[in-house]
């Protein structure tokens, strides 16, 4: 399916709540939390732009069309909902502002961005502003879900450090008032702050775990060739978002899973050159692992002798056969795995893929994205080669074609 990014009007942080709509129905409601909707208010290129993500999500277009940005806010928002400060996820804040944004009349500038996370509990919406100059901190967070405000905060005072914060009470009081710092999102510090005593607070816990949990189930994955032909220290064997040790992981999951690794060694041999026994890692001293290609006729290749195009395949199979427990995310401890649906993110999806690697990739994308268990937004240049290599997927899997979103100007 085609579509264009849709405008969307975001309100002002400190607008009145819309009226509640009809919640949806509990069947409607997916199983597990995720993010189903990014918008960007004003970040970057984008303005006044809001993004559906399905199962499985492209984003199309040339380069410098935008869809590197949407993955940079999606991943922020990602890391602010594990609990990282403002300056660990924004290196260079000033590079997320909109290009002709002017300051206002205290030399302001900075960007808006915001979330919807689906789940049990229904759409929960989170919206937040950051001011970047004259000193990178939030001014203002919303949390709403059933058109209800949630919390809400906003700066009052520039030369504190804090922002004053209001979360939904429901008891004796309608409000609970708090400061909370400016270089955190404060829905991440909601479950240290909110007692549960009250339906309201329950329902506040609710909404901001549901966002939490979504937010923190999201991998950024950037296969680096260069690195992953060097041997790995084994370590803890979760994979890293550029997939350097990739031999380690391969050292675990091999025999955690033979089934799903099954399906690696059956997706090797469809997109690497000459056959293809096994893949595993063996010891190559000094406590580090080598990736190899068993050929199955005493042969063994080292991942140091595949092209680029071989080992973006690889690590990207492997990614979508694991899941939060093997892939280096910020492990939500208190939600066990069955119950996470794992955001992949992935830039330059079929960069140095053939025809042949895309093909068995989206195919493999499909096929995993269709359990539940994993959900896939990735950037490709072409939007009718993505519409078309999506469809011949979707076709032999039996699944639902992938979303396109062309943003091709």
């Amino acid at each position: 399916m085609l579509v264009s990014p849709a405008s969307a009007v975001t309100l002002p942080l400190s607008s009145s709540p819309l009226s509640p709509p009809s919640p949806p129905s509990a069947d409607s409601r997916p199983e597990r939390p995720c993010v189903a909707e990014l918008r960007l208010s004003a970040f970057a290129g984008h303005r006044g732009a809001c993004f559906a993500f399905g199962p499985l999500t492209f984003l199309a277009g040339p380069s410098g069309s935008g869809k590197t940005s949407v993955l940079r806010a999606f991943e922020a928002l990602a890391r602010l909902g594990g609990g990282a400060a403002l300056d660990e996820v924004f290196r260079d804040p000033a590079a997320c502002v909109p290009e002709r944004a002017r300051p206002d009349a205290q030399d302001r500038r900075g960007f808006r961005v915001g979330c919807t996370a689906d789940g049990p509990h229904g759409p929960v919406r989170l919206d937040l502003a950051v001011q970047t100059e004259p000193e990178l901190r939030v001014v203002g967070e919303r949390l709403t879900a059933g058109g209800r405000v949630l919390l809400e905060t906003a700066l009052r005072d520039p030369r504190r450090r804090v922002v004053q914060a209001s979360w939904h009470t429901a008891g004796s009081t309608a409000v609970t008032r708090a400061s909370l710092p400016d270089d955190r999102l404060g829905t991440a510090l909601l479950p240290l702050r909110v007692a549960g005593r009250t339906d309201g607070q329950r329902q506040v816990l609710a909404a901001a775990e549901q966002m939490v949990v979504a937010l923190r189930s999201v991998f950024a994955c950037t296969p680096r060739p260069d690195r992953m032909r060097s041997p790995a220290p084994r370590g803890e064997g979760r994979l890293m978002r550029g997939c350097d040790n990739l031999a380690a992981v391969l050292w675990r999951t091999r025999t955690e899973c033979g089934r799903r690794h099954g399906l690696l060694v059956e997706a090797a041999r469809a997109g690497c050159a000459g056959p293809v026994a096994d893949v595993l890692a063996e010891p190559a001293g000094d406590g580090r692992l080598r990736a190899v290609l068993d050929r199955g006729d005493g042969v063994r290749t080292g991942f140091e002798r595949l092209g680029d195009g071989e080992l973006r395949y690889l690590a990207m199979a492997l990614v979508l056969l694991t899941g939060p427990g093997v892939l280096d995310v910020d492990a939500v401890g208190e939600v066990p795995a069955a119950l996470q649906t794992l955001t992949v993110l992935a830039d330059d999806f079929a960069l140095g893929l053939d025809p042949g690697q895309r093909s068995g990739l989206l195919r493999l994308a499909e096929r995993m994205c269709e359990r539940g268990h994993i959900r896939l937004v990735g950037a490709v240049s072409d939007a009718a080669g993505a519409v078309s290599g999506a469809s011949g997927a979707a076709g032999a899997a039996g699944a639902a074609s992938a979303c396109v979103v062309d943003l091709a100007p």
